[in-house]
Order: structure tokens, then C-alpha cells, then sequence
């Protein structure tokens, strides 16, 4: 009983930190993104793949990142201390930050970004994106933090880890 009851107090922890960035944002925008959090300054998103630079050819994208066009650059470059290689993307027209709204309908074109390169690497490096079946969990409670929770576990394939 003790770890629900430590559950929803984290859950709940967690949201109101949320709220919190949000209303510090309105009040001062150069607070909403301190150094280090969210996205780049430069907008690129990046991924380390186990292949050679040579093996990746951008002028035909695996189709995740294929289908954003030409709305997107993309760099191959070597990975740091020759650990593979670093595919990077970033979206021509640099929307605004998605705030928690956006990120959790999925309207948040950085989290399409961060999925499309996450399912790139992995057609890159196995040659089909991997899938978990989900785990039979049953239905549950209907409860402002399990709510919560469905809301994240939906959204979770486009957001990424932060």
C-alpha cells in the first residue's frame, strides 16, 4: 500500500514540476529552457549508429526520415572516440518549443523527429524497427494517476528520454 500511495506522490510530484515550468515560461521566456534542458540551440537531434559513416548514404533515407522530406537537414559524420556514427537531423523551419500540451497529443514536430531518427538507427543497424508486444497488464484503475500514466505510456514512442 505504502509504494501506490509513493507512486501517486511521485506522479503527482512530477506534474506539478511540469505546471511549474509552464507558468515560469509565461512569466519569463528565457527561463523556459535553461542550459542543457530540451532541445539544442542548434536544433539538431542526434543519434549514434554501429555503422560506418560510408555505410549510410543520405541521399536515400530509411523511410522514417524519408518522410519529412525536404523539411529536414541531415549530417553523417563519425561518432565521437570512433564509436560508430553520429546521424544527426534537424528541422529546417525551427518551430517553438512544444510545451507538454503538444508533446502529449503528439503534435510536437522535435518528438516525430526523435522517433524518426530512433526508428532510422534501428533500420539502419537490425533492418526493421523493433517492437515490444505490450505486457498483459489488464485494465487500470480509473484514477487521476493512472489517467496520467495512459497519457504518458501513449505518447512515450514519440518523446523519447529526456
Amino acid at each position: 500500500m505504502t509504494s501506490s500511495i509513493g507512486n501517486v506522490a511521485s506522479v503527482a510530484a512530477r506534474a506539478g514540476g511540469s505546471v511549474v515550468r509552464q507558468v515560469r515560461a509565461v512569466i519569463d521566456p528565457s527561463a523556459a529552457h535553461p542550459a542543457g534542458a530540451g532541445q539544442p540551440a542548434s536544433g539538431w537531434l542526434a543519434v549514434t549508429v554501429f555503422r560506418e559513416p560510408s555505410d549510410i548514404d543520405t541521399a536515400v533515407l530509411p523511410a522514417p526520415l524519408a518522410e519529412f522530406g525536404d523539411r529536414i537537414e541531415v549530417r553523417v559524420r563519425r561518432a565521437p572516440g570512433e564509436k560508430g556514427t553520429e546521424l544527426a537531423a534537424r528541422l529546417r523551419d525551427q518551430p517553438a518549443p512544444g510545451n507538454a500540451l503538444s508533446r502529449l497529443s503528439g503534435s510536437d514536430p522535435h518528438g516525430r523527429l526523435r522517433s524518426a531518427l530512433r526508428k532510422a538507427k534501428q533500420l539502419i543497424e537490425v533492418g526493421e524497427v523493433l517492437a515490444v508486444d505490450p505486457a498483459p497488464h489488464g485494465k487500470r484503475t480509473a484514477t487521476p494517476g493512472g489517467a496520467l500514466l495512459e497519457a504518458w505510456t501513449k505518447v512515450a514512442p514519440k518523446a523519447g528520454v529526456r
